[in-house]
């Protein structure tokens, strides 16, 4: 652990793996020895732990929302649905989102710790074992060279870091981290003169407003000034989204101890809840909370880090010591969270659209719906992401037509976990949609990907694509993929492309797959022009959607 962090112990729950630990002397000192496959098991657990289970903690957060009178209808609807998700993945059969994420290990071994082995080599295999067995989707990918890459088949290789700490205890923290949380991980070379009061309040507004809801809010936003590398300051902010750091103190010394301001952390809540933004389609919500840390710096240099925990809220804590392996216990029942409620009130009745009646019939429904309408959508679905849509332009490039299916239905952004033996689907969530941007002018004028499903916002690009061709945005729930598979995928088949495992072209069949309209035929953009609010007789605030 750096000396920079001074942290109180946490409490924790734990629950035991095993006891496979014994102590011996050596040198006249007691030394705490590991059995190597303690340390497979022990990562085994993990990742399958949190795979499916969430903190109390932040299932707390996520009822407060439901709880709360000043929250939007649709707020507390994406907050019902991640509870909902919360329900089902605790069932340990489907993950609570399709992206299981980036391995990663963060290990505190004590120096009177003996294995005996490269422990990175026995974390590694119980990472493998754990994707392997459980049905959690492989999202690595492995260079052959520049540019050309293919899937590794266990998502290893996985990112693992082991420190040497004084004493006979070994600590971990295990974390899953998805692409679109990572891809929301920000370094900012800065100086001096932003680290004044109101500058820096300004300053990390004007960054917030560029996360937009792609790495699926309610987040947990960490914030780090100062640091003494960049890689340094960018460490500390994934830390602190895990809320690894909590037990900072809360104030400076002349040494140069990293510190939590609480003050500012309550300040940069507040501020996002003014944003509109809220919990993906419109409210207070982006934010569940926010951790701000200051460290020191070189005079010349002032490196600002910033990075968000999405919905998905994977981590979990371990320890070896004199009396077993530890784990820390999560959430195993979650339902408790769950609400009586009426879902119509949470954002009025949604629109039913028919996916099979055609693009033209569904583009005639859809038109008339104001951006920030609620639908609901059964029929079929195309799916395709990123290697696909490559794909689709080297096929316009080489003067071949693309396939009749991305004309016919709507292409959902997205690519499944493995699927559970009986069920129709695993795990399958929709992917940020920012990453096929790039792809909407040259589909659309081809009649083709006039709708398309997904989560986040879309560029200018975008809506002036949908503005000239009739094309409309969808946005879906992200981080309820558990939710989606149980209750709303009937039927899953790969359609073309099937060398390219979860990235490959699929048909999948939905019923009351829930929705929202983001950018409509007329170029209106719901992340750039919201619909305005309207007042009730007891003057409170209703959202319009």
């Amino acid at each position: 652990m750096s000396s920079l962090f001074h942290l109180e112990e946490p409490q924790i729950a734990y629950r035991k793996i095993s006891d496979r630990v014994s102590t011996e002397t050596w040198h006249g000192r007691e030394i705490l020895t590991v059995e190597p496959g303690a340390l497979q098991e022990l990562a085994r657990e993990a990742m399958l732990d949190i795979a499916h289970l969430y903190r109390s903690k932040h299932l707390e957060q996520v009822r407060a929302i439901l709880d709360d009178p000043e929250a939007s209808p649709n707020d507390r609807f994406v907050a019902l649905e991640l509870l909902k998700n919360a329900a089902i993945s605790a069932g340990r059969i489907l993950p609570m989102c399709q992206d299981t994420g980036t391995a990663i290990v963060h290990g505190h071994k004590g120096d009177r710790v003996w294995t005996g082995v490269d422990d990175e080599q026995y974390l590694s295999a119980g990472i493998r074992d754990a994707y392997v067995q459980g049905n959690l989707r492989y999202s690595q990918m492995a260079p052959l060279t520049m540019y050309d890459e293919v899937p590794t088949t266990d998502n290893l290789p996985a990112q693992i870091e082991i420190e040497a700490i004084p004493g006979d205890k070994y600590e971990f923290l295990f974390v899953a981290k998805g692409g679109g949380s990572a891809n929301k991980s920000f370094l900012y070379q800065e100086t001096k003169a932003t680290i004044e009061p109101k500058r820096l309040l300004q300053f990390i507004e004007e960054k917030v407003k560029t996360l937009g809801t792609a790495a699926c809010p309610p987040y947990h936003l960490a914030i780090v000034i100062g640091g003494t590398s960049a890689e340094f300051t960018m460490k500390t902010v994934k830390l602190a989204s895990c809320k690894y750091l909590d037990g900072l103190p809360t104030s400076g010394d002349a040494t140069g101890r990293a510190f939590r301001d609480l003050e500012l952390e309550q300040q940069v809540l507040a501020m996002t809840r003014t944003l509109g933004v809220g919990a993906q389609f419109g409210g207070k919500y982006l934010c569940h909370d926010v951790r701000v840390i200051r460290l020191p710096r070189h005079g010349a240099s002032c490196p600002i880090g910033l990075g968000v925990g999405c919905s998905a809220d994977r981590q979990a804590l371990a320890k070896i010591d004199r009396t077993g392996i530890w784990l820390e216990q999560l959430e195993t029942e979650p339902a408790h969270y769950l609400p009586e409620v009426d879902e119509k009130a949470l954002s009025g009745s949604p629109v039913e659209i028919n996916t099979d009646a055609g693009m033209d019939a569904i583009r005639a429904a859809l038109t008339k719906c104001p951006i920030g309408t609620r639908v609901k959508l059964s029929g079929t679905l195309v799916v395709a992401r990123d290697i696909v849509h490559a794909k689709w332009r080297d096929m316009i490039d080489a003067g071949q037509p693309l396939p009749d299916y991305i004309k016919k239905y709507p292409i959902y952004y997205a690519g499944p976990a493995k699927t559970p033996e009986g069920l129709p689907s695993g795990s399958f969530g929709p992917t940020t949609a920012g990453r096929m941007d790039s792809y909407a002018e040259m589909l659309q004028s081809r009649g083709a990907s006039l709708v398309t499903l997904a989560k986040g916002n879309r560029s200018a690009a975008v809506r002036d694509a949908c503005k000239k061709y009739g094309g409309f945005y969808l946005g879906s729930i992200g981080g309820a993929a558990a939710q989606l598979a149980a209750t709303a995928i009937k039927k899953v088949e790969t359609l073309d492309f099937p060398e390219l495992g979860m990235e490959a072209v699929w048909k999948i069949v939905v019923e009351d797959f829930p929705a929202f309209v983001v950018v409509d035929d007329k170029g209106n953009d719901f992340f750039v022009n919201p619909p305005p609010a309207t007042t009730t007789a007891d003057g409170k605030s209703v959202s319009l959607l």
